[in-house]
């Protein structure tokens, strides 16, 4: 947002703080200022000249011409404008003398863009008046741009009166105003409104101005324009930008005799409705769009942009000036519908004070007098409004204050801020005030004593108040247990060779329904960040499949692993999260070892872990799925993908992270070191084909008693001479005892037992 100086001092009287340090002000007490831009640096020593000759250089388009500019006296200067010519006034600025094509040429005949009054660069400016004074209403300026994220909070801050309001508080100065009230008319009016919802537009304010004249603006007019960042049209156009940039009050003008009817509605679009707008774009629009209409259709997109249908020309004679406050939602809402969005948007979108629209054309009225003086008022104004209520008075307590500050704050100064600052004070009781709350900050910005605190603090200086620290003694929270203990996971499994990937918490009903799971159990999310992603996950593997789905494109083989939480729709209230790693090896021609070293990863996690088969889910491999049981109790899942799911083969681990930390034990005892030698012997039990190595190892330990210290898997094998259907399994068995050595004797008598007990049960050993 663009401030110019001279107009902020044109409403603050005797403002003598110079740019840099108003700037500085500005930014300490209101908002942050990123700059200043001087402007118009020509203007300081230009004058107006007459140019009484013009003589051709041979061999050039720049002629010689000898003008009188009154202050300096008479002047050659050498130029290529176009339109230089004998008898028109124009604009002369001293820059010292230069040789031009052989020529002395002393000074230059300046372009309105030159001296920044417009962005006309096509000829020097013509217009009429007497030689050697300054160009009228034009002077070297201070441009001070403030960012727009620091007033987002403050619509009255969008225009000039409203900062310039802010910098008389500063300054202390008395603050002028533009509008003269008494110039509205007032009888009846020659346009009707209809409004069909007040909630959408609270007030819709117009004039009927007759016998207009559509014409280039005065320079000052321009140059004030173009210096703040908007672009000069005409005469008409250019009036409803200056109330804008002055009052922070939107305006538009329509051609009267182009509107159809003596009605304005005010309504939402019609079902397929489209409108071409200003900038010459056709937009269709929403029902849930605001649109200005007469009797056949929309004429402008309201709080946006206006109608190319109904717009101001130079055969423009008869206008309708509107001034409206809409809906800040409202217009938000259609700015994006239609991705659009211009100075006026931007401003409604801040929600504007409803009393400013009669403010706006009390103002019109005025500049009209000056810029169509041949103009008139056809009627009076038309006003269609909601019932404005006052803002409740805030009760302040000065001690409150002074308790929030952390400084002492008289109650004179706390008074004097606020009145500076345009609010009500009333002392209703001693050292409590009743603050009545003005329009323009009733909006969106003060309503609690809370937000009348920052007002005293940011005028008496935050750097006045000494910082202390806080009186409430630190205290270190309690330990998350489950933080250190799933960091240790990622850690193992980052150390076995898995690389560790992040998903979202989302899902689509699509991906929901591809594994078998029911959209309608999913948690919804009600502003989805994108139409794919509206579930939350109740499992982490649709992600995991999504990563292994990219990258077997680029690898043919890779280990990923994620920790995340399941999110879990619970019958009353929050959702259940519970905490999941997932575990995936992909081969392009893998084999089922990839399951075996899955579960070898899950043993360094949870050490003597076990799979039992189990019955293959609807992304799951048939014949590969199993569950993954530790201390007795099921902890997750191991399985393949399904075939059909993806080309090659993966390995999935699936641990509820959530249950393996219950169950893992609290506290660990010690066991010294074995002060004897241990025993080892082998033994092979002939079993089914199908039969279940883990069960088979369990009773063989049940018979080993307590002298064995392992039992470790060595291998199997199947074929002749064993029986069809049958298998031998071979088992490593560690015997030993911590008070004395086993005799060899001991030891068979362990084997023995054992053999005995496996061939009581049914099973054949190889011994």
């Amino acid at each position: 947002m663009k401030f110019s100086y001279n107009w902020l001092r044109a409403y603050v009287e005797g403002l003598d703080a110079p740019p840099r340090k108003l700037e500085s002000l500005i930014t300490l007490k209101t908002a942050e200022c990123e700059g200043i831009e001087e402007v118009g640096r020509y203007l300081e020593n230009a004058c107006t000249a007459r140019i009484d000759a013009v003589e051709p250089i041979p061999g050039s388009h720049n002629v010689k011409a000898r003008v009188e500019t009154g202050r300096y006296g008479p002047k050659t200067v050498v130029c290529g404008a176009p339109n230089c010519r004998p008898g028109i006034f124009t604009v002369y600025v001293p820059l010292g003398k230069k040789i031009i094509q052989g020529v002395e040429s002393d000074g230059m005949l300046a372009s309105a863009a030159e001296l920044g009054i417009n962005r006309d660069s096509s000829g020097i400016i013509e217009f009429g008046t007497e030689a050697g004074v300054p160009v009228p209403g034009c002077a070297p300026d201070s441009i001070i741009e403030i960012d727009n994220k620091s007033l987002t909070h403050r619509p009255d801050l969008w225009g000039h009166h409203g900062m310039a309001r802010e910098v008389a508080a500063i300054s202390r100065r008395a603050l002028l105003d533009p509008v003269k009230m008494n110039l509205v008319p007032g009888g009846g009016a020659s346009v009707k409104i209809a409004i069909d919802d007040f909630d959408l537009c609270p007030r819709y304010s117009a004039l009927v101005f007759e016998n207009v004249t559509v014409a280039p603006s005065p320079l000052w007019l321009q140059y004030r324009l173009t210096s703040v960042g908007l672009n000069p049209i005409n005469n008409i156009v250019d009036l409803t930008n200056f109330v804008m940039a002055e009052l922070a009050q939107p305006m538009h003008a329509f051609d009267r005799d182009l509107l159809i009817g003596d009605t304005i509605f005010v309504r939402t679009a019609r079902s397929g409705e489209r409108i071409t707008a200003l900038n010459e774009e056709e937009y269709a629009l929403k029902p849930s769009n605001l649109v200005i209409a007469d009797r056949t259709g929309a004429i402008a997109i309201a709080g946006v942009i206006g109608g190319l249908g109904s717009a101001i020309s130079s055969r423009t004679t008869n206008i309708v000036f509107e001034s409206a406050n809409f809906q800040a939602a409202s217009v938000r809402r259609t700015s994006v519908d239609i991705k659009l969005r211009t100075d006026a948007s931007m401003r409604f979108e801040k929600s504007q004070d409803p009393v400013n629209t009669v403010r706006a054309l009390a103002r019109v009225i005025e500049l009209m007098r000056e810029l169509c003086p041949g103009a008139r008022l056809a009627g009076g104004l038309v006003d269609q409004k909601r019932e404005i209520s006052a803002p409740p008075e805030v009760e302040l307590p000065v001690d409150w204050v002074v308790r929030r500050l952390g400084r002492e704050v008289a109650p004179a100064e706390v008074e004097d801020i606020l009145t500076r600052l345009a609010f009500g004070v009333l002392e209703r009781a001693p050292r409590v005030f009743a603050v009545t709350i003005p329009s323009w900050r009733a909006t969106k910005d003060i309503s609690l004593k809370d937000d009348l605190v920052e007002e005293v603090g940011r005028m008496i200086g935050y750097d006045s108040i000494e910082p202390q620290a806080p009186a409430i003694l630190g205290k270190v929270p309690p330990q998350d247990e489950a933080r250190p203990f799933l960091r240790a996971a990622r850690v193992m499994f980052t150390a076995q060779g898995f690389t560790e990937v992040y998903n979202y918490s989302f899902v689509s009903e699509e991906m929901a329904q591809k594994f078998g799971f029911d959209p309608e159990a999913h948690v919804r999310v009600a502003n989805p960040i994108a139409s794919d992603q509206n579930l939350l996950r109740m499992s982490l593997v649709p992600g995991i499949y999504r990563n292994l789905t990219e990258n077997r494109k680029h690898f043919e083989r890779f280990r990923l692993f994620e920790v995340g939480r399941e999110i879990h729709k619970q019958p009353q209230g929050l959702p259940r999260e519970i905490p999941h790693l997932v575990a995936a090896i992909y081969s392009k021609d893998g084999t089922e070892t990839d399951l075996f070293e899955l579960k070898r990863a899950a043993e360094c996690l949870i050490p003597g872990v076990e799979a039992y088969p189990a019955t293959a889910r609807t992304f799951e491999h048939p014949a590969r799925s199993a569950d993954v049981f530790w201390r007795g109790e099921r902890v997750g899942r191991l399985f393949e993908l399904h075939p059909g799911l993806l080309e090659g083969r993966a390995a999935i681990l699936d641990l509820d992270m959530a249950r393996v930390q219950q169950l893992r034990p609290r506290d660990k005892a010690y066991t010294p070191l074995r002060r004897y030698p241990s025993s080892q012997f082998d033994l092979s039990v002939i079993a089914g084909a199908r039969e279940l190595v883990a069960d088979l190892r369990n009773k063989v330990s049940g018979f080993a008693g307590e002298l064995l210290e392992s039992i470790e898997y060595v291998r199997q094998y199947s074929g002749p001479p064993l029986p069809d259907n049958s298998k031998s399994v071979s088992f490593r068995l560690t015997v030993g005892s911590a008070e004395r050595t086993l005799s060899s004797d001991d030891a068979s008598a362990i084997r023995a037992r054992i053999i005995e007990g496996m061939r009581a049960l049914g099973y054949e050993l190889r011994v």
